[in-house]
């Protein structure tokens, strides 16, 4: 044959294992006795005996019975690991893959990084499952399990290598494994990546299908791309590719997320008259939509469409509703959705109690906020940094910024931080009581975690210390906070 032209897949080496002979053939043939009569005791005699050679040689003889293959391959790992290399694993890769127990193949692969760690896994076991390719009589099924189980275990490194391996060898990834590649990258906003791996897929002509897209157009919208992704989208439409209720869903997210909420409904509409039922991802997308844009009125509509439609509102339903109406002040009614909520059966988790906590304190209803907080421990929940932040909200509407400074002070002892937005509002508290000195005590605590102090209520501070005769005070305050680079 002539010279291999570039881009010409490189020929699957031909590599022969040497046959065992003497003690080695003696023991391979016993075993294989024992295990063909599922004779395990007998064989349990022998495992002190057990090599890497002979080991590969047993695996090779049971290779077309793929159960009693992973059983003895088990069996190995747990009486005589040594026995064990990359080999071995690779045989039994092939013995799974040829078979399609994929499942199992991957919990091989899974244990074999689990156990290497950050070593050169993947380029090590390609080679060595390439080497055995032939022998084993394997299919290009191990190559693919073995790049979407780099892809699950989220290894980007490693599956792009894998990949890059496979390509050079002629070997393709199925479409399911780009997905399951494609989806590791965008649970990690990879999008950049998403983007580049599409490209690559259509170079490599693997025809993508309807959840390839619907994640490429999730990463536009990730990426605040809506134009692409709607076009994506038409793509789809003219290539016969039906859209799903995911794929409305990706969109009508995208759209909400950027306040175009009539484009959103639009898209809603579409959808059904298309014969597609709205899911609950949908509604969620919608009445967050408006409760962000303080829609609150065409929230509870959605809400009542949902309930109307026979879609169960969830957690997350109820926590955006609770949280648009504890935002605009009226903690009545998020109040009457709690109850709903609890009638229902749906569980409160820490978000919804946050949201009745926040809306409670910013109608200063402080000591309805504390009994909520005190039913937290039977919930098993946990005060955080937005529970402190909403509590010392409530003290500070009050007009009680010693209170709202204790409740700093349990936050801190909590191991909660607070940001720079709770201690702005805490130092706004005192110095609207005419309280200078609370309000220099909050800036050296913002000045002590390294925050930057709203440059308004500084100047505002500053200036009140200048009129109280405390011109010292106020001078060693600047010092301090230029000394910290909080101040130009």
């Amino acid at each position: 044959p002539g010279p291999r032209r570039r881009g010409d897949p490189i020929p699957v080496p031909h590599r022969t294992i040497p046959e065992p002979r003497g003690r080695d053939l003696d023991f391979v043939n016993v075993a294989h006795s024992h295990l063909v009569h599922s004779d395990w005791d007998k064989l349990d005699l022998l495992c002190t005996g057990l090599t890497p050679l002979r080991t590969k040689h047993i695996l090779l003889r049971i290779r077309k019975d793929h159960v009693l293959s992973l059983e003895f391959f088990n069996w190995v790992k747990l009486r005589s690991p040594s026995a064990h290399t990359l080999e071995t694993h690779s045989i039994a890769l092939h013995i799974l893959t040829k078979n399609r127990k994929f499942k199992s193949a991957e919990s091989i692969v899974r244990g074999l990084v689990a156990a290497t760690g950050p070593v050169d896994l993947a380029r090590q076991l390609f080679d060595a499952a390439l080497y055995s390719y032939r022998a084993c009589d394997s299919s290009p099924r191990v190559f693919d399990s073995l790049f979407k189980t780099l892809a699950h275990l989220k290894k980007f490194r490693n599956a792009t290598e894998t990949f890059c391996m496979m390509k050079e060898y002629g070997f393709f990834p199925t479409v399911e494994s780009c997905n399951a590649y494609l989806s590791a990258l965008l649970s990690m906003n990879r999008v950049d990546v998403v983007f580049a791996f599409h490209r690559e897929m259509r170079r490599c002509r693997i025809a993508p299908n309807v959840f390839t897209l619907n994640m490429v157009m999730s990463a536009f919208c990730k990426a605040g791309e809506l134009e692409k992704a709607v076009d994506l989208f038409r793509e789809m439409e003219s290539k016969g590719c039906c859209p799903t209720v995911a794929s409305y869903n990706t969109l009508i997210t995208g759209h909400c997320s950027k306040g175009l909420l009539s484009s959103a409904m639009e898209l809603k509409e579409r959808m059904q008259k298309k014969g597609i039922h709205p899911s609950v991802i949908t509604f969620n997308a919608l009445i967050s939509g408006f409760c962000k844009e303080g829609k609150l009125h065409e929230a509870n509509k959605i809400f009542s469409d949902m309930k109307a439609s026979n879609v169960a509102p969830g957690t997350v339903t109820y926590n955006t509703l609770i949280h648009g109406y504890s935002e605009a002040g009226d903690s009545e009614m998020g109040g009457r959705l709690f109850g709903e909520m609890s009638k229902y059966g749906v569980r409160g988790d820490m978000l919804t109690y946050n949201a009745l906590i926040l809306g409670l304190c910013k109608n200063g209803k402080t000591k309805k906020a504390a009994y909520l907080v005190k039913d937290l421990d039977s919930k098993g929940l946990v005060p955080n940094n937005s529970t402190f932040s909403a509590l010392i909200r409530g003290q500070c509407v009050r007009n009680n910024p010693d209170g709202a400074f204790q409740l700093y002070k349990s936050m801190i002892r909590s191991r909660r931080h607070p940001n720079s937005e709770t201690l702005t509002m805490l130092m706004c508290a005192f110095a609207k009581c005419g309280d200078l000195d609370g309000a220099v005590q909050v800036l050296v605590e913002m000045a002590d975690r390294s925050m930057l102090p709203d440059s308004d209520m500084l100047s505002k501070v500053c200036h009140e210390l200048h009129h109280c005769g405390k011109d010292q005070l106020a001078m060693k305050l600047c010092s301090e906070l230029q000394a910290r680079t909080l101040i130009p």
